[in-house]
């Protein structure tokens, strides 16, 4: 192949690739619980969270809220040097629950607390497209002239009967207004969506895919649904509504959706685990390795890559 993907062959555009090319060294992301709560939990917009959201909300491998931003980090730092890499720099991940969910002065505290931190290159933001109220925007974009930053906004799906089903609480026109507002600031959108999502077939799932890779993000998280226990989600599997996907079924879904996405879209992952004491299934995710390296093989054996099927669509509207 002619495009270079990453370092390590793989047939797609990684996010690790990207980094080292901009930065000339390897960037790790630290994972941080700022201690914000979810409009989707406090009756902002509704209650209970998205039914397949942990009590973590979906930062299990963050660290501990209680701590200070600049203890948090530290803390993974060196427990990442330990174990791994002793030489890079960091960009800080907002990732526990909705990470702009307060008022502007709180986030200017924890996201400059971060930015102070020596190594720090960047920032990457997880929140909601219903929590970028105007002011919040414009602090964004100021962080955007200053800074590396990626805003991850969680879409899911596109399938408004699923997005009623997680109690997700807001729709695809709502996700699009919000991506629009960011890339009106030139401000890197990396979209998330869960494959085996209740309900949904590989239909849906490409489809959700393709809108993603039409959308003006620049960046995809591909996450498999984990099934963790004391979820609310726990309740819609005893119903027989959650079916979990085989890791075969897993592998050929994701190959064909890096086949649509174009090639200058940077995949951010393209799985996702969560704590095996939690975990109800697919227990095959918990080895994530084996599942990336099945991935590889696939697109080896089609001899395909990212890009190769990309062709530009009219949006859908669901």
């Amino acid at each position: 192949m002619d495009f270079k993907y990453s370092f390590d062959d793989k047939r797609y555009h990684t996010l690790n690739y990207h980094l080292k090319n901009k930065f000339n060294e390897k960037i790790f992301k630290i994972a941080l619980d700022a201690g914000f709560d979810c409009p989707n939990r406090d009756g902002t917009v509704a209650y209970g969270g998205c039914t397949f959201c942990s009590v973590a909300g979906s930062g299990d491998f963050a660290g501990d809220r209680v701590d200070p931003i600049p203890v948090q980090f530290e803390k993974i730092r060196s427990k990442m040097q330990s174990q791994k890499w002793r030489h890079g720099k960091y960009i800080a991940y907002f990732q526990s629950f909705t990470n702009t969910h307060a008022p502007l002065e709180v986030l200017r505290e924890k996201f400059e607390a971060a930015l102070e931190i020596e190594g720090v290159v960047g920032l990457s933001i997880g929140t909601r497209p219903d929590c970028l109220p105007d002011d919040v925007v414009e602090y964004l974009a100021e962080l955007n002239e200053r800074t590396y930053l990626w805003v991850e906004l969680g879409l899911q799906t596109i399938h408004e009967s699923t997005s009623k089903l997680i109690n997700r609480a807001h729709d695809l026109k709502c996700y699009r207004e919000g991506v629009d507002k960011l890339r009106r600031h030139n401000i890197n959108v990396c979209s998330h969506i869960i494959n085996g999502l209740p309900g949904e077939d590989y239909q849906m799932m490409m489809e959700t895919t393709r809108a993603v890779a039409d959308m003006n993000v620049q960046g995809i998280k591909i996450h498999l649904l984990h099934l963790l226990h004391g979820t609310p989600m726990v309740k819609q599997y005893q119903k027989g509504l959650l079916e979990f996907m085989t890791q075969a079924d897993y592998v050929n879904l994701v190959c064909d959706q890096i086949e649509v996405l174009p090639e200058e879209m940077i995949i951010h992952r393209i799985t996702g685990d969560g704590p095996i004491d939690q975990m109800i299934g697919p227990m095959w995710s918990t080895d994530k390795w084996n599942v990336l390296n099945s991935i590889d093989t696939e697109l080896k054996v089609r001899n395909t890559h990212q890009g190769l099927k990309y062709k530009k669509e009219e949006r859908v509207d669901v």
